[in-house]
């Protein structure tokens, strides 16, 4: 039973103090600069749009890379698949949601 628990503790990984704080005032930041461009009113339309878009998938990789350690790992290759798989249904989903409301008459 020793064997079983020690072979499962070797193969976790966590990540350090100074990673999670790297990862912690990355996020930090790429949430106070979106914020900060709607409060001030610093860009409207088109351009606040793309850049709260940039925020939020930087933000999506900070997460991936400090916090659920998708580069750590033994076989991130399987890890990187499931989350692809993940966007790939995400993606069909909202954008089969956006296409069937734009698009349904009946309810008008």
């Amino acid at each position: 039973m020793t064997d079983l628990n020690s072979a499962h503790a070797q193969e976790e990984h966590h990540g350090s103090f100074k990673s999670y704080t790297i990862g912690f005032i990355c996020s930090l930041i790429l949430t106070a600069i979106p914020v900060a461009m709607v409060m001030n009113e610093w860009l409207q339309g088109t351009m606040l749009s793309i850049v709260l878009m940039i925020a939020a998938v930087m933000q999506l990789f900070v997460q991936l890379l400090f916090f659920m350690h998708l580069r750590e790992e033994k076989n991130p290759r399987y890890n990187l698949i499931s989350l692809i798989l993940g966007l790939v249904i995400l993606v069909v989903i909202v954008a089969g949601s956006i296409w069937i409301m734009l698009n349904n008459m009946v309810a008008v």
